[in-house]
């Protein structure tokens, strides 16, 4: 179990990391606002940048944006609930709007500096890890979901989508994008929502459906708001549009390759069922005071890095040409916090339980920061690269790219590596 919590290590050994000298770019973006509209912006987009910035580094900017706005929910929205000044609003939108240019360009970047390499896709994949939390949370003060249940299904849907985004590209070795997917339909219906906001205030998400005079024709639940139906959509576009399109093509990739499909599944499936278990069994028990205690973005930032684990375990072993990872040591991490606090209310203590997440949230955060320094470190001492900083006349290896340039370039989420490591969501 120990060594478990420090899975990564296993990707870092000679044999593994000596496999990244196989790597190759394969990716499919079929949207036609990101082919035929978006490519443009984009084009003119990267002429902004000096040659000289790493193309890791303008990742890692665009992720700055997306901070910055959370702690600003920190500081003016903590509930989630709270009509906040206009420009909060506009802010997020603004927000993820140059986080998602910043993840596209930097793609670009590296292909025209040749600066290429296996650690672009992993910075990139990590990157957009854990801006998934962050998308989760800006979402719910938008729509003024306060810390509640439905604030937790936008964090669970969000992550999750990555999740098996990613684990469909560790089997089939190319990132499916298809005709309406989270990178680019998915951020400007979200930009949409926040400068809705903007102008119109977070409480208009809660009118009741019915007191709209041209929609009394649709027959919704009794109050039903339309932040229950941007909620709603969210889970809907997830099971229908995004969710059978990995599990087939996981198939396909099992079928083609003579291995067993039941395998894959149970270890694709396994860590998310017993994971969701638990987390429902968490929020959902009176016991606990997270909601009723306010206390839903702390733990939003600690689960969002233990999932933030679990992706770039995914793309490590894709990487490295590993096995798929088990996350057994995560089990550990998502149930202490509750255990522990339950044993010491049985005990007699009266210990809060954020004052716990707290302790654990700090080191998931030294954890996490840890892990990425060592693995980041491993990359760039095999690769001869740095990870922040362009070198004269870098060594690179060889990407093989699968696609054609035009469809390269129509990438929304175009790493270092000039993989794009977005999720299709919607």
């Amino acid at each position: 179990m120990v060594w478990s919590l420090f899975s990564y290590k296993e990707y870092l050994r000679e044999e593994k990391i000596e496999n990244l000298r196989a790597y190759k770019y394969a990716a499919t973006d079929k949207s036609f606002i990101s082919r035929y509209i978006l490519k443009h912006y984009w084009d003119f987009a990267i002429k902004l940048f000096p040659r000289w910035i790493a193309p890791n580094l303008i990742t890692l900017i665009g992720l700055f944006f997306m901070i910055a706005n959370v702690i600003i929910i920190g500081i003016w929205l903590p509930d989630l609930g709270t009509e906040g000044p206009s420009w909060i609003y506009f802010s997020f939108a603004a927000g993820l709007w140059l986080y998602s240019t910043f993840d596209n360009v930097d793609g670009r970047q590296a292909r025209r500096t040749g600066t290429s390499s296996p650690l672009g896709e992993l910075f990139d994949h990590g990157c957009d890890a854990i801006n998934c939390t962050y998308v989760a949370l800006l979402q719910a003060a938008a729509l003024g979901l306060g810390h509640s249940m439905s604030a937790a299904v936008l964090l669970f849907v969000t992550i999750v989508g990555f999740y098996f985004s990613t684990a469909e590209e560790y089997y089939t070795g190319v990132l499916y994008l298809g005709y309406v997917n989270g990178p680019t339909e998915g951020i400007i219906v979200t930009c949409l929502a926040f400068l809705w906001s903007g102008f119109k205030g977070a409480a208009s998400w809660h009118v009741p459906v019915a007191e709209i005079s041209f929609l009394s024709w649709a027959h919704f639940p009794s109050g039903t708001t339309f932040a229950d139906l941007f909620v709603w959509g969210m889970i809907v576009f997830f099971l229908v549009t995004h969710l059978p399109v990995c599990l087939y093509s996981i198939y396909q990739a099992c079928k083609e390759k003579e291995i067993s499909s039941w395998v894959s599944f149970n270890n694709i499936l396994s860590p998310i069922i017993i994971q969701t278990f638990i987390l429902y069994l968490w929020l959902s028990s009176n016991q606990f005071t997270l909601f009723k205690d306010s206390h839903f973005i702390l733990f939003a930032v600690y689960i969002g890095l233990l999932f933030g684990e679990m992706a770039s375990d995914i793309i490590l072993a894709h990487l490295t040409k590993s096995e798929f990872p088990h996350f057994r040591g995560l089990y550990l991490l998502l149930v202490i916090v509750p255990t522990i606090y339950r044993i010491q209310m049985m005990l007699g203590f009266h210990l809060e339980e954020y004052v716990i997440l707290y302790f654990f949230c700090g080191l998931a955060i030294l954890r996490f920061m840890v892990r990425a320094v060592k693995v980041i470190n491993a990359f760039c001492d095999f690769l001869d690269i740095r990870c922040l900083v362009i070198r004269k006349k870098t060594p690179i290896l060889p990407t093989i790219t699968t696609t054609s340039e035009e469809e390269a370039e129509s990438l929304l989420v175009a790493p270092e590596g000039g993989a794009n490591s977005g999720y299709n969501t919607f």
